[in-house]
C-alpha cells in the first residue's frame, strides 16, 4: 500500500478504535499484502499521544526512513498502528523545535487545536469540554470552581461498564483502590491542582532560586485535565493493545507464518503493544522483538513481585516471555514527563493525600511510581543495562529484558515534557534492528 507521505515501501496503516476494533479492509490488505510482497521482517509502530492520523504518519515517515539503507539487504515491511490518542497543542511534536509548536512553555486556557482534539477523542462530550475551558479562561478564585473542574474532568475521562475499556482501568491503578476511576478525583480538586502547578514550576525555575513564587493553582488545573486526558489515554492504549494488536499479530502468524514481527512503541504505544503480548492467541510465537521508546507506564509492569507490596505484581508480568527474542526498554534521564510529572500523576491517581504537601522534584525518582521510559524496567531478574553506543556495538541479548540509556540522542525538548517526543534518531532505529537481528 503506498502513501504519498510515507518515506519507505511497503508501508501499511491499521486503524484502531477506542474498544480495539480494528478496520477490516486494512486489516485485510495488511494480511493479503505481506504475503504478496515477500515480506520478511514486519517492523509495526504504535504512536503515543498524538492529535491526528497526519500526526502519526509524519513521525512514522521520518522514524522509518534510516531502515531502507540500514539493513538493504533485508525485506522489510513497515505498518502504522493508528488509534485514537491524542495530544495537547503545548506539547512537542517529535523531532521539531518546541518554538514551532506553539512558542510558549506552558497556556492555562483551552486553544482551540485542543480543543478540537478533545472533542475528536471523546466525542458526545461537547458541553463538558466548552464548561473546562470556561473555567480554565476565566480561573475563578473561588475553591469551589477548583472542585467543579476536578468533577468535570473526570466527567470526562470516565468508562462504564460495559465499555471494554472499563476492563482495563484496574491495571493504571494501585491495590486497595476504588476501581471506578483515579483517586485524583476523589480528593479535594484545589489541593491537586496546586501539587500540579508547584510542580511544573519547579521545573521551570526550582523553589529554592532567588524569583520563585507559589504558583496560582489554576496553574495546574491545565495539568490535571491534561493527566485525566491520560489516564484515559493509557487505559485506552491497554485495550487497543490485548483486544486488537494481539490478536491481529495472531491472524498475521495464521496466514504469513514465516514473518517475523518487531513491535515498536512511543509513550502510551509502548503500552499498547505490551499489551499485545496478553493479546496473543495461544502458541504464537511470531514475535521476534519489542522496543519501548520512551515508554509512558510503570517501570513495573513485567516485575511478578513489586518491592514495595511482594503479594503484587505488574499487570503485564512474565508477559516478555511471550516475545521470541529481546524486549528493549530505551529510557532517557532528560524525559522530565516521565520522571517528574507521570510518577506525580501515578502517585497521586493511587493516593492524593498522600501526595499533597510532599516534596516534588527529585523525591519521586526511582519510586514505586516511577515510568519505564525515564529508568527502565524494573524488578525483572536478568535485566541487562548498557549504554547505546554499546548496545550499538555489539549484539543485544537474543531473549529477556534490556535496558538501554537512551539519553545520548534523546535529550531535546522543555517543560512540561522535556525529551519526552525527541525519538527520531538513526541510532534508534538501528536498536530497532539490532533487538530484532533484522538484517
Amino acid at each position: 500500500m503506498a502513501d504519498p507521505a510515507m518515506s519507505v515501501t511497503p508501508y501499511w496503516e491499521v486503524t484502531f478504535d477506542a474498544d480495539g476494533d480494528v478496520d477490516g479492509r486494512q486489516r485485510n490488505r495488511l494480511l493479503a499484502g505481506v504475503a504478496e510482497r515477500g515480506v520478511r521482517d514486519l517492523i509495526v509502530f504504535a504512536h503515543g499521544w498524538n492529535s491526528d492520523r497526519s500526526g502519526a504518519t509524519s513521525l512514522y515517515s521520518r522514524f522509518f526512513a534510516p531502515f531502507p539503507r540500514l539493513a538493504p539487504a533485508a525485506r522489510i515491511g513497515y505498518v502504522g498502528v493508528v488509534w485514537p490518542s491524542m495530544r495537547f497543542s503545548d506539547e512537542p511534536v517529535p523531532d521539531l523545535p518546541r518554538s514551532v509548536v506553539d512558542g510558549s512553555a506552558r497556556r492555562p486556557a483551552l486553544d482551540k487545536d485542543t480543543r478540537t482534539a478533545l472533542l475528536e477523542t471523546f466525542p458526545g462530550r461537547v458541553t463538558v469540554v466548552e464548561q473546562l475551558a470556561r473555567l480554565l479562561e476565566e480561573r475563578p478564585a473561588e475553591e469551589s470552581a477548583l472542585e467543579e473542574f476536578g468533577r468535570l474532568a473526570r466527567l470526562l475521562v470516565e468508562a462504564v461498564p460495559p465499555d471494554p475499556q472499563a476492563l482495563f482501568a484496574a491495571d493504571t491503578l494501585v491495590e486497595g483502590v476504588p476501581q471506578d476511576g483515579p483517586a485524583m478525583f476523589a480528593g479535594p480538586a484545589a489541593a491537586v491542582c496546586e501539587e500540579f502547578a508547584r510542580a511544573l514550576a519547579g521545573l521551570e525555575m526550582p523553589s529554592g532560586a532567588a524569583g520563585f513564587t507559589v504558583p496560582n493553582p489554576w496553574d495546574g488545573a491545565h495539568e490535571l485535565l491534561r493527566q485525566a486526558t491520560y489516564y484515559a489515554m493509557k487505559r485506552r492504549a491497554g485495550t487497543v493493545g490485548e483486544r486488537g494488536l494481539g490478536p491481529l499479530v495472531g491472524r498475521l502468524a495464521r496466514a504469513a507464518p514465516a514473518v517475523r514481527v518487531h513491535l515498536v512503541g512511543h509513550s502510551f504505544g509502548g503500552r499498547l503493544v505490551s499489551f499485545a503480548l496478553r493479546g496473543l492467541p495461544e502458541g504464537v510465537r511470531a514475535v521476534k522483538s519489542v522496543t519501548l521508546l520512551q515508554g509512558a507506564f510503570s517501570h513495573y509492569a513485567f516485575a511478578a513481585r513489586l518491592p514495595h507490596d511482594p503479594r503484587a505484581g505488574g499487570a503485564l508480568q512474565g508477559q516478555q516471555h511471550r516475545i521470541d527474542g529481546p524486549l528493549v526498554c530505551c529510557h532517557s534521564r532528560h524525559d522530565t514527563a516521565l520522571g517528574t510529572v507521570y510518577p506525580l500523576a501515578s502517585r497521586m491517581a493511587g493516593d492524593a493525600r498522600g501526595a499533597v504537601g510532599e516534596p516534588l522534584v527529585g523525591k519521586l525518582l526511582g519510586a514505586e511510581w516511577g515510568a519505564m521510559g525515564f529508568g527502565g524496567v524494573r524488578a525483572v531478574p536478568g535485566t541487562r543495562a548498557c549504554t547505546l553506543a554499546e548496545a550499538l556495538a555489539a549484539p543485544l541479548p537474543v531473549s529477556g529484558c534490556v535496558n538501554v540509556d537512551a539519553a545520548a540522542v534523546v535529550r531535546r525538548g522543555g517543560p512540561p515534557s522535556g525529551a519526552h517526543s525527541d525519538i527520531v534518531h538513526p541510532e534508534l532505529a538501528r536498536v530497532v534492528l539490532a533487538a530484532g537481528r533484522v538484517r
